[in-house]
């Protein structure tokens, strides 16, 4: 994978040159509409072999809110402004510097946070030998899994007992039929807001 490699980096830091304005502006946003907090918000994921590393995104929620590990749209603890941040995923634009650093990747699995690597069983803990992705097949399947966990009654349950394990059978088989042209289509469709059906 030394192709996917050479090219997340080469990516990352033509986006991180490319968009700086767009993440000085939004930064400028976050500390004259959010103040009191850090405009960057960092928080420890599990990454590649399952090692955790220090994922950093545009902070969209108020400060030593407490809540849980899921988000669910209309939650108090988003602000208005990183509702909009979330809506059209600017917030995950710093994630690019994790690219560059190399903890992540363009295209993967999701990082998870501290606990939900453990439920990996079996053959599914090979996921972890990929580095985790800004977006990936799972991430376009629940690109509005904020709005889908607001219609459960019980969002946690619902996103462990259904959504986790949809994903870890989704992530297993990009593994699995992974390509560097895979991934270009997963970009892609993510760029255009396309769904994308090649994986099951």
């Amino acid at each position: 994978m030394l192709l996917k490699t050479l090219f997340d980096r080469t990516c990352a830091l033509f986006g991180l040159i490319v968009l700086s304005p767009v993440l000085l502006a939004v930064a400028i946003l976050i500390r004259a509409k959010m103040p009191g907090g850090p405009v960057i918000f960092k928080q420890t994921r599990i990454g590649r072999y399952g090692k955790p590393f220090t994922m950093c995104k545009f902070r969209s929620m108020t400060v030593n809110h407490g809540g849980s590990s899921i988000s669910i749209k209309g939650e108090n603890r988003i602000t208005p402004l990183g509702s909009v941040l979330r809506k059209y995923k600017l917030d995950e634009l710093p994630e690019l510097w994790n690219v560059l650093k190399g903890d992540m990747s363009l295209v993967g699995p999701r990082p998870d946070v501290p606990g939900y690597a453990d439920k990996l069983q079996g053959g599914d803990r090979e996921i972890l030998c990929l580095r985790p992705g800004i977006t990936g097949p799972a991430s376009l399947k629940y690109r509005n899994e904020e709005e889908l966990l607001a219609r459960q009654p019980d969002p946690q349950r619902y996103n462990d007992e259904v959504i986790f394990p949809d994903k870890t059978r989704i992530n297993r088989a990009y593994l699995e039929r992974w390509s560097f042209a895979l991934d270009l289509k997963i970009i892609f469709c993510t760029v255009l807001g396309k769904d994308f059906k090649q994986i099951p």
